[in-house]
């Protein structure tokens, strides 16, 4: 799982594992459900291929299936927002902080924050 490339439908059901893990398949049928109007056989089918992809891991206890994350979130993140930045912003934060600097989208508290992460960086803290 080195280059991480996930579908949406694959965040919605990690995003569903890292809140809480294990799950049982209906648990996750009815947090789907609830979250996205998914059918049963549209989470069974994602499970399906997600853990084909090694991206959950399964374990039957009983007549039930318990699934978990088999990737980090942390690690998903970082993963997803190369990618981002690759793709819209040809890879330069400085573009997509500038872009969303014109678009008036960054908030003053968000400005404070990017500041003190940049100088967190600077100082190799």
């Amino acid at each position: 799982m080195d280059d991480i490339n996930l579908t949406n439908s694959e965040w919605y059901v990690l995003d569903c594992l890292w809140e809480k893990s294990p799950m049982t398949v209906m648990e996750l049928v009815a947090a789907l459900g609830e979250r996205l109007g998914w059918a049963k056989s549209t989470t069974i089918t994602t499970l399906r291929r997600m853990e084909d992809k090694g991206l959950v891991r399964c374990a039957v206890e009983g007549r039930a299936k318990h699934y978990a994350p088999n990737l980090p979130r942390d690690r998903a993140v970082r993963g997803e927002t190369l990618s981002f930045l690759n793709k819209v912003y040809r890879g330069s934060v400085g573009l997509m902080v500038s872009a969303l600097a014109q678009d008036k989208a960054l908030s003053k508290q968000e400005i404070d924050e990017l500041y003190e992460i940049l100088r967190k960086a600077e100082g190799g803290e």
